[in-house]
């Protein structure tokens, strides 16, 4: 069944629109930090877990999470270095933003962003008045909601709610792109149409996606 067309575009920001680090040891190299064995592998990344959720829940300090990471590495990393890795996370603004977002206006569609995210990167993202920005596409985004001011991460169907009651809209006219599969899930579950995305190249498929929902 064909869904409705879009009243409202949601998206992700890591992977939809803003291109960031996939992995540890990718985050290293583009923080100028040693990548040293161990640190990204499974069992490494399931003991920083719950530090990255709770930081992205807003529930511990910046602080406390860059200590929290560091102890987590076993002492691979300290606290300064774990820094330097989480803000080389984000990389750039994906290529053809700009015209997505021009396509979205000339269609008189409404956007927000529905991201799992913590303070720093968001205040990259989002600087306050009169910084320059890094990521200017996302300052076109109506409806911006980040995980760390919400309190509650995707998949939790309340973050889909905090969208509905800003927006003012809901269901399968609410189109929703993220590059995981458990929040894309999750989303066609709560009756958004839902669309999982490439992060090697998200533009190409959303502005696919979108254009043939409008003809």
């Amino acid at each position: 069944m064909r869904p409705p067309p879009p009243s409202l575009v949601v998206f992700d920001l890591g992977g939809v629109l803003v291109r960031i680090a996939r992995s540890w040891d990718e985050a290293c190299a583009a923080a100028g930090v040693p990548r040293r064995p161990g640190a990204d592998v499974t069992s490494a990344r399931l003991t920083r877990d719950p530090w990255v959720v709770a930081y992205e829940t807003g529930a511990v300090t910046r602080e406390a999470f860059l200590s929290g990471v560091a102890a987590s590495t076993g002492g691979l990393y300290g606290p300064e270095e774990v820094a330097r890795v989480h803000d080389a996370w984000l990389i750039a603004e994906y290529p053809g933003l700009p015209a997505l977002f021009d396509a979205l206006d000339a269609a008189g569609l409404p956007t927000a962003v529905l991201s799992n995210t913590n303070e720093a990167h968001w205040a990259a993202m989002y600087p306050s008045a009169g910084a320059s920005p890094r990521f200017p596409t996302l300052a076109r985004v109506r409806h911006p909601h980040a995980s760390h001011r919400l309190g509650v991460r995707k998949p939790d169907a309340a973050a889909f709610r905090a969208v509905e009651a800003t927006a003012g809209t809901s269901g399968a006219g609410v189109w929703f792109f993220d590059d995981l599969a458990p929040n894309v899930d999750a989303a066609r579950a709560h009756g958004w149409t839902a669309v999982l995305v490439d992060p090697s190249d998200p533009v190409t498929v959303m502005r696919s996606a979108l254009a043939a929902a409008l003809r």
